[in-house]
């Protein structure tokens, strides 16, 4: 599937699952008592996905960006309606292959950087062909692979 092209048709209903949400939130440092009773549902999709027709997901190959907290086999939320800026995580295509990498700007060259020490920086400016495809906004793990 050719992702730069792919499009999705009017017809197609947005999938609307709730999934149940705790009324508390959760301490991550000393217990509190928790309550019994569940809020009626929370929508992933009314959170996690703002331009549904310019989102897509995406898997990771690759260590370069666990400083960020973006790991080998994540699943990757990526919106290509977000104008990229330094600082943003962004899919970039650079001679026709796909890399995730931090968009970064020094004086007036842009740069792509691993959020890992002992990668490179990305000097744009090596690359006849550049665009800029999406800024990741969200990464999805499985926690009990992250200990193991």
């Amino acid at each position: 599937m050719d992702l730069a092209t792919s499009h999705f048709s009017s017809n197609e209903k947005k999938s609307r699952i709730l999934i149940p949400l705790a009324g508390e939130t959760i301490s991550a440092g000393f217990p509190s008592p928790a309550e019994d009773y569940i809020e009626l549902g929370i929508d992933l999709n009314k959170h996690l996905i703002k331009n549904p027709i310019s989102t897509f997901f995406l898997r990771v190959s690759g260590n370069s960006m666990t400083n960020a907290g973006i790991y080998n086999n994540d699943l990757l939320i990526i919106d290509r309606s977000i104008n990229p800026v330094p600082g943003h995580i962004v899919v970039a295509i650079l001679d026709g292959e796909f890399t995730l990498k931090r968009l970064v700007k020094d004086r007036d060259d842009y740069y792509l950087k691993a959020d890992k020490e002992n990668y490179p920086s990305i000097n744009l400016n090596n690359y006849i062909d550049i665009e800029i495809w999406g800024v990741a906004i969200y990464s999805i793990h499985n926690l009990k692979k992250l200990n193991t």
